[in-house]
């Protein structure tokens, strides 16, 4: 099996958003890992193309989570790609079925540039779901593929290793990173994300003990247990300091503007290209990702 990434050039830049594309060695048999967003739709299709991939040749595919940047794609992909099968996360399941609250919970975070960013999300027919659980392998494109469930970015989140190569498609869970750059940035928008859960999965990711990460935000990393150990300090990092500026009086829009002072900081500390900082906030920017971290402090103080 080989693993190509097609770049989906989300909102004309390139290198943030990534489909991959499995093909088995006599290239009569393919497989997705993440359709994208509606909006880049036509830079997938391209892409398949290119690589002389028919759209009967799809047979699987597969999504980390349901986000509209991951799987917005999907219900149009499902008219295209005439043999694919959907592999979904149970909780995922309802939502690729009828899209309408993930559509509805998408509008109260980005208003009016859904349209811009995302596009329109259809429904996938029902019959051409499959769930999938943690550890179950399914044979694709020659080979295998091992679903991870991995919590902590949403409940409903997928990782899948191909075991040949060792390479752990990672979705969200291993954070956004751009080529060329060291630095990780934790993507933490409301409204599921978890931090004590998103640890224990990067535990878990330790203990699968893959070669190389290939986030959908974006390229192949070889320095795993690196990546992995600065995704996990910056996560507990970040909470804190955002618990002690909301601890301190201070509000949304400020925290947002620390955050990203704080951000940049690090990114420069790393020897990381600073001008890349627009490019992270494609993938996620700092409002939202203020959002989220508040909103999981407020939560597990309303818990106790």
């Amino acid at each position: 099996m080989k693993i190509e990434t097609i770049d989906l050039d989300f909102m004309d830049t390139p290198q943030v958003v990534a489909s991959f594309l499995l093909v088995d060695d006599d290239g009569t048999s393919a497989a997705l890992v993440e359709t994208g967003p509606t909006t880049c739709l036509e830079k997938l299709t391209t892409g398949l193309k290119d690589r002389g991939v028919s759209p009967e040749d799809v047979r699987q595919v597969y999504l980390t989570h349901i986000h509209l940047d991951h799987a917005g794609a999907s219900g149009h992909l499902s008219e295209l790609l005439p043999n694919a099968t959907f592999y979904v996360h149970e909780v995922g399941y309802p939502h690729l079925v009828d899209p309408s609250k993930l559509v509805k919970s998408a509008t109260r975070i980005y208003g009016e540039r859904m349209e811009e960013l995302w596009g329109e999300a259809y429904p996938v027919p029902e019959d051409r779901i499959v769930i999938l659980k943690d550890g179950e392998e399914t044979e694709t494109a020659g080979g295998v593929l091992v679903a991870h469930d991995t919590p902590g970015h949403a409940y409903h989140h997928l990782a899948y290793l191909e075991p040949d190569s060792g390479a752990l498609l990672t979705g969200d869970v291993a954070g956004i990173r751009l080529p060329g750059q060291a630095y990780i940035r934790p993507p933490t928008p409301p409204p599921e994300i978890d931090i004590e859960a998103w640890v224990q999965s990067i535990n878990y990711m330790r203990q699968i003990g893959p070669s190389s990460l290939l986030p959908t935000h974006f390229g192949s990393y070889e320095d795993v247990e690196r990546h992995l150990g600065e995704l996990e300090q910056r996560l507990q990092d970040w909470l804190l300091f955002v618990e002690g500026q909301m601890d301190d009086g201070a509000g949304r829009e400020e925290i947002s503007d620390q955050l990203k002072a704080k951000g940049d900081a690090e990114m420069l500390a790393e020897g990381s290209d600073i001008t890349k900082s627009e490019h992270y906030d494609l993938a996620g920017a700092y409002t939202m990702l203020t959002d989220g971290l508040m909103r999981y402090v407020m939560r597990r103080r309303e818990k106790g």
